[in-house]
């Protein structure tokens, strides 16, 4: 699956926060920080630019999908639900 070219930090802070339960701590400028403890702790820091650069992008879903024990493509689907 191609990344989306248009995708926002603050739509994929949604998706982290409803579905994996990321919970939103506060933010420093443009930047969101996110946190869980769910499997394990994990503290992540999303730019709240849109839209998101690949490269950027690609390394929080990397992240994400490593502590969560995922696939990326899976944390893309979820943004249409």
């Amino acid at each position: 699956m191609k990344l989306p070219r248009d995708l926002s930090g603050a739509d994929l802070v949604k998706v982290l926060c409803k579905h994996y339960r990321y919970r939103r701590l506060h933010q420093e400028g443009s930047h969101v920080i996110l946190e869980t403890d769910t499997p394990c702790h994990h503290r992540l820091s999303v730019p709240n630019h849109a839209p998101l650069r690949l490269g950027t992008l690609n390394a929080i879903l990397r992240a994400v999908a490593g502590v969560q024990g995922v696939e990326k493509e899976e944390i893309l689907e979820r943004r249409w639900t």
